[in-house]
């Protein structure tokens, strides 16, 4: 597309969002680091049922270590499951774990599997990027999602987030006759906003899933981000706004079939309505957030200074160009909303309006 960067640089967790993290119970011990999956000696390409390449490597440890590896996954899922009790954990193993060679960050991916019924979940193991772990944070307070994560020194554990990966749903299912393309289109309209809003970038068909809800007799679709690497990053305003993305051209083109403006800018409005009632609903935690945030330094200094004029006119509100960091400019879009907490205590209770 032209608006990422070729590579973005990775931030560390800082001391101020190592204690946020501790606060609100994000930081815990845990039995295995990033680090110890990286040792592995072989890998095996994994594909799909129709036999294409997905991207991801089924790796394979000496013998010597795998048994200690896949006690101490089962243990990590266990932490994040049922808060460490491992005696609810008896009857799973670590069925395979994948890594993602494509790309920079390089996840691994833990298949954990129910011997009792053989059901299976997944679970990522990553490196502590700052900027994913606000991505992961803002997403949790703001979305209408929540999200379980936990992150041990440099080391990200984040729970799978099911759903039809959108470059998959606009292969597939666009063309269904059972599609209901006006309530799909609507909820595109609703994700778009949430990601402007808080500035999440780089929502391109393969960074989202599509859940698939029946109810009664419709269908309802939610789209849910599933990479937070590009949260407050990038200089250039499209990149934190999903509809100029080339390849979410057939939802883009769908809305635009089915929906007049005026019912775009509608469920638009709807949207940022939401967003307001969950930020002052979790107010104070998100008060504390964004201090913390604003206190980081999270992209170079002229990514900050394009965003923010960028901001400035697409809002017509001169107040962007006074933000010294990119949290700033997270909690000026946010201000857009109507929303202005207290600065009072990191612990207060915030009541509804």
């Amino acid at each position: 597309m032209g608006m990422i960067s070729r590579k973005k640089q990775p931030y560390p967790i800082s001391p101020g969002l190592r204690a946020y993290l501790r606060r609100h119970r994000r930081e815990v011990e845990l039995p295995i680091r990033y680090e110890d999956l990286t040792y592995y000696g072989d890998t095996i390409p994994v594909y799909d049922k129709r036999g294409r390449d997905t991207l991801w490597e089924s790796v394979l440890y000496p013998a010597h270590e795998r048994r200690r590896i896949h006690r101490e996954l089962v243990g990590t899922y266990a932490s994040l499951r049922v808060t460490g009790e491992r005696g609810l954990m008896e009857h799973l193993v670590t069925d395979r774990v994948d890594v993602c060679s494509y790309g920079n960050t390089q996840p691994f991916r833990v298949r954990i599997l129910n011997t009792l019924n053989e059901n299976f979940d997944y679970f990522y193991v990553k490196k502590a990027d700052a900027s994913r772990v606000y991505g992961l944070e803002l997403e949790h307070i703001l979305s209408p999602n929540r999200l379980e994560f936990m992150t041990c020194g440099d080391t990200l554990v984040e729970e799978h987030i099911a759903g039809i990966p959108g470059e998959t749903f606009m292969r597939e299912y666009l063309e269904d006759k059972h599609l209901d393309e006006v309530r799909l289109a609507k909820e595109f309209v609703k994700f778009t906003e949430r990601c402007f809003v808080r500035l999440l970038g780089d929502m391109h068909s393969g960074n989202f899933v599509v859940d698939i809800t029946p109810d009664f007799d419709e269908t309802s679709y939610r789209l849910r981000a599933i990479d937070f690497d590009q949260q407050s990053y990038e200089s250039n305003i499209r990149v934190y706004q999903p509809n100029f993305y080339i390849e979410n051209n057939p939802i883009v083109f769908l809305g635009m079939k089915c929906m007049e403006p005026k019912t775009t800018l509608q469920y638009q409005q709807e949207e940022r309505s939401l967003i307001r009632h969950r930020a002052r609903t979790e107010a104070a935690r998100l008060r504390d957030l964004l201090d913390t945030m604003k206190a980081d330094h999270l992209a170079p200094e002229e990514h900050l200074i394009a965003l923010r004029d960028d901001l400035a006119t697409h809002y017509d509100d001169p107040s962007f160009r006074a933000c010294a960091s990119m949290g700033a400019l997270v909690e000026a879009s946010l201000a857009t909303l109507g929303w202005e907490p207290s600065r009072g205590s990191r612990a207060q209770s915030v009541e509804i309006g």
